[in-house]
């Protein structure tokens, strides 16, 4: 594959926050920890350099991991590396899609990966480990329950239990059924059929499903897979949540954040709540809230708690305790040696909200790295883009916009009345001077006549240049195909678009191009073909 790569403010496709964060704007330093830059990171591997918990990661991992790693030496290796102090990760997470969902959930492991690799160059005395957290705790299944491959939406339509990670995949047969019928018939198509089916028809759960197939995709890489649905994980994190719980200490941190933000116009993400756990257990995982009478309750399910009770509950029962949005960055910190959180333009938004918290419970903030943003197309598309005489920076406009510039660009007649129009406003300069002779007050009369005078040419100019378009209608045809392909639906194909479609044309090169041509530290959209 070739690539090329323009910037992210010229797709007219991120929020202006973070296009801020990227353009290092000053008002936003007060809300990030170091910056994404090489003494950046050397700064963070020296806050992480004393991480305490390496030997329960380390078992924890192998544990989950089970029989998997026997096929796995670059992720047992990683493992293993993980054990020393001079080892530290950089993490992406995300929810458990199915079939791993649009693209963009392979272009977050892949960014983890390089960003990994070119650590390793900077500092090659020590090591990097690339982490997928598995949003195992999410119970928001509405949100991964289907896919979309060459178009056809495939969905996984069954009741929605406790946690997404915990729920079984016992009934999903028909739903992979569908996703694999859409392969096709080739070597790819029979490799990428048999991870599927390896993954999620052997009765196992949604998380165990994910972690499979993400191995099986991202195994040579030595990408590790994190389940932080763990009781040993969450006993280091009891003593946070008691404190969040009745203290409220996430709550006034973030609420206080987000203000100062919205005060600088900026949008924020995600709003704190007085308690940011939830109550979770096999069955359901609900939120926990404070009633007046000083009680906890479990809303939905008649279950309630005095503070003593809730206490015990903490230290007895910590796995029960599910963080929500604005709690999991600091859970995650505080298991990993990690220097760096890799997401998307909204996660890198909400982290912003969060640093006050985590300098209030005294874990280090992450580097926030925005992940790699990409349209992948082919040498076909590519030539009718040039063809069209359009370029990869101006695919980005609308169709409309696209249409309009090439006719004007290509038509053989003066389509604006530029001229004419300073010819009558030369016009109603005198008749304006005229009129403020015989009466002053007459001036607003002129100028209205001269402002409905301008939209009726407006309007003429609009009509010319429609009209004109009947004489480039193959071209502009030409145009509506490029845009649906490279944006179906509308939108960045990565935010719509699975990755079997490409894997099945590129199998293997399409992760190994992928990570030889994203470059994290450099903040550029990138398009190959």
């Amino acid at each position: 594959m070739k690539a090329t790569y323009i910037d992210y403010s010229d797709t007219g496709s991120f929020s202006d926050t973070l296009l801020a964060y990227l353009a290092n704007d000053e008002q936003l330093r007060p809300f990030y920890g170091q910056p994404p830059t090489r003494e950046g990171f050397r700064q963070q591997i020296a806050e992480k350099q004393n991480f305490p918990h390496r030997n329960l990661l380390t078992t924890t991992l192998r544990e989950q991991y089970g029989p998997l790693l026997a096929q796995s030496p670059e992720v047992e290796a990683n493992i293993t590396l993980l054990g020393d102090k001079k080892t530290f990760t950089v993490t992406t997470g995300h929810q458990l899609n199915i079939f791993t969902g649009p693209l963009y959930f392979i272009f977050k492991i892949v960014t983890a990966i390089r960003l990994a690799k070119d650590l390793k160059e900077a500092y090659p005395e020590c090591s990097f480990v690339p982490v997928y957290w598995m949003a195992t705790e999410d119970h928001d299944f509405a949100e991964i329950n289907n896919t979309k491959v060459f178009g056809k939406k495939i969905i996984w339509d069954t009741p929605t239990v406790s946690a997404t990670g915990r729920m079984p995949t016992q009934d999903i047969a028909d739903t992979v059924k569908q996703y694999c019928g859409t392969f096709g018939l080739s070597v790819n198509a029979d490799k990428l059929k048999r991870i599927v089916e390896d993954a999620y028809l052997q009765n196992r759960s949604l998380a165990a499903a994910t972690r499979y197939m993400v191995n099986e995709l991202f195994k040579p890489y030595g990408l590790v897979v994190i389940d932080a649905d763990s009781q040993d994980f969450k006993k280091i994190f009891a003593p946070i949540i008691a404190r969040d719980i009745f203290d409220e200490n996430s709550f006034k941190a973030i609420e206080d954040t987000s203000r100062n933000l919205e005060k600088l116009g900026y949008h924020t993400q995600v709003h704190a709540r007085e308690i940011n756990f939830f109550y979770l257990t096999d069955e359901f995982r609900e939120r926990i809230v404070r009633r007046e009478d000083g009680r906890f309750e479990v809303l939905h399910r008649e279950l309630y708690f005095s503070e003593e009770e809730m206490r015990t509950e903490i230290e007895q029962y910590p796995e029960r305790f599910s963080p929500n949005v604005v709690m999991r960055p600091l859970y995650q910190e505080l298991i990993l040696p990690n220097l760096a959180y890799i997401g998307g333009g909204a996660e890198i938004v909400y982290w912003l909200q969060l640093k006050a918290n985590f300098d209030y419970y005294q874990v280090p903030f992450p580097i926030l790295v925005p992940r790699n943003s990409a349209m992948i197309t082919d040498d076909n598309v590519a030539g009718k883009i040039f063809r069209l005489d359009l370029t990869f920076k101006s695919i980005f406009k609308s169709t409309e916009v696209l249409k309009n510039e090439y006719v004007r660009r290509h038509t053989k007649h003066r389509l604006n009345l530029r001229d004419e129009w300073m010819e009558f406003n030369a016009i109603f300069g005198k008749i304006k001077l005229r009129a403020h002779k015989i009466d002053p007050s007459l001036g607003p009369s002129t100028e209205a006549v001269k402002a409905r005078l301008k939209k009726a040419v407006n309007n003429l100019e609009k009509k010319l240049l429609k009209a004109d378009k009947h004489n480039h209608e193959d071209a502009l045809v030409q145009i509506e195909r490029v845009k649906d392909k490279l944006f179906p639906d509308g939108g960045l194909q990565e935010r719509t678009e699975n990755f079997a479609s490409l894997y099945l044309k590129h199998g293997d090169d399409l992760i190994r191009e992928l990570e030889r041509h994203f470059n994290p530290l450099e903040f550029k959209f990138t398009i190959l073909y």
